[in-house]
């Protein structure tokens, strides 16, 4: 058999006196007690760090998962459709978009929103110029506005009605005006000098908020749609407008009468 003997000293090793004995089979192993706190200590410190290390990572977890309890991740809002020649609404067969001059090919998309808000700006105008144009000419002289003293074509009309009613109408378009300046257009204190007229990103050209009959679609596709009907609309008006103006200049009578006779 094989004994193993160790001994431990503050001390000098034994070992000295150890190896005189003259057994063969005696192993003598004599350790310094410095050496074995030592090697104790290098033995226990990687498990001390690892399971720090462990403890830290559980806490850390543990941590996240009830910081996140009960909170729904937020949902990333859908990224809204470039404004483009390729999708701007109003574009019809067989003529797309009726653009002779090629501005919306040049135009960036800031840019071509411009050029629909002032479309539509003009179309709705034209609209209610055409229901001037034929409501002023069919109740003249038949009802209480201006005591019946406005008469004859529709484009005779504005020296004939009272300054005062062009006040309120002034104030009334400033009015409208500015709130759609505020809707549509960035803070002139927040535009660079070289984009004067910024429009929203957020905005919808012609999109003002106005629907008092809730004719408004909330689907997309319905909602393109509609703006394209009244597109087309303006554009008629515009052309009616125009023709009503250049009719009434050149014989002098007033629309209905011409559709009369």
């Amino acid at each position: 058999s094989v004994s193993v003997g160790v001994r431990a000293r503050e001390q000098p090793c034994c070992c000295e006196n150890l190896e005189s004995s003259n057994s063969p089979h005696v192993l003598i192993i004599c350790i310094n007690a410095k050496t074995k706190r030592n090697f104790a200590n290098q033995t226990k410190q990687p498990t001390t760090m690892k399971f720090a290390a462990a403890s830290t990572a559980l806490l850390a977890s543990t941590a996240s998962a009830f910081s996140s309890f009960g909170n729904k991740p937020a949902a990333k809002a859908p990224a809204a459709p470039a404004f483009t020649v390729d999708t701007i609404p109003g574009a019809i067969a067989p003529t797309g978009i009726f653009d002779p001059l090629g501005l919306a090919d040049k135009a960036d998309e800031m840019t071509l929103k411009r050029y629909r808000e002032a479309e539509l700006t003009h179309g709705r105008v034209s609209m209610l110029a055409v229901l001037g144009f034929l409501v002023g000419e069919a109740v003249e002289s038949k009802t209480f506005l201006f005591n019946g003293e406005v008469t004859g074509p529709a484009i005779t009309h504005i020296p004939q009605v009272n300054p005062i009613f062009w006040l309120a109408l002034t104030a009334g378009i400033a009015k409208a005006e500015a709130t759609r300046a505020q809707i549509g257009w960035v803070e002139p204190k927040d535009v660079p000098f070289d984009k004067p007229g910024l429009l929203r990103d957020t905005y919808v050209p012609g999109d003002l908020g106005f629907d008092p009959l809730g004719l408004k679609p909330e689907d997309a596709e319905e909602f393109a749609i509609m703006q394209t009907k009244e597109l087309q609309n303006g554009r008629l008006a515009m052309l009616a407008a125009a023709g009503f103006l250049a009719q009434e200049l050149v014989n002098g009578k007033g629309i209905i009468e011409n559709l009369l006779n």
